[in-house]
């Protein structure tokens, strides 16, 4: 992800409001160059560049399938899963602490490994 400089980065940098600011954004938008993310950030779009939008809850479960794990296998670190999905540690906790309470993953405790508890099905991965 390209992030845009914060709002007011650009407002000390180029002397204008913040109204004027926000304004390139949503041009930006409509010409689809750019994104809102969360945090009140913006994003740049690359031409070609698929964006999952999916909760994150879902991404999670595919990453079971998509590294072909078993029930007791260990399930990747919050750390490692927000560098692969390009969000902070406290958001994938927040993810995995809704995989555990679906029975999708058992906990590992503070310091301990999380791992596989069941297979998701499509049907449990979408009322996530």
């Amino acid at each position: 992800m390209t992030a845009l400089p914060p709002v007011s980065e650009l407002m000390d940098r180029f002397a204008v409001s913040r109204g004027v600011v926000l304004r390139a954004f949503q041009v930006l938008r409509t010409s689809g160059d750019a994104e809102p993310v969360p945090g009140g950030r913006w994003r740049v779009l690359r031409p070609g560049e698929a964006v999952d939008r999916r909760p994150l809850e879902e991404r999670l479960t595919a990453v079971i399938a998509d590294d072909r794990l078993e029930p007791g296998a260990p399930f990747p670190s919050a750390s490692a899963l927000a560098t692969r999905f390009g969000v902070s540690r406290p958001t994938v906790t927040k993810a995995l602490d809704k995989l555990e309470a679906a029975g999708v993953l058992a906990s590992g405790g503070q310091g301990r490994v999380r791992t596989v508890r069941a297979m998701p099905n499509r049907e449990e991965s979408s009322s996530l």
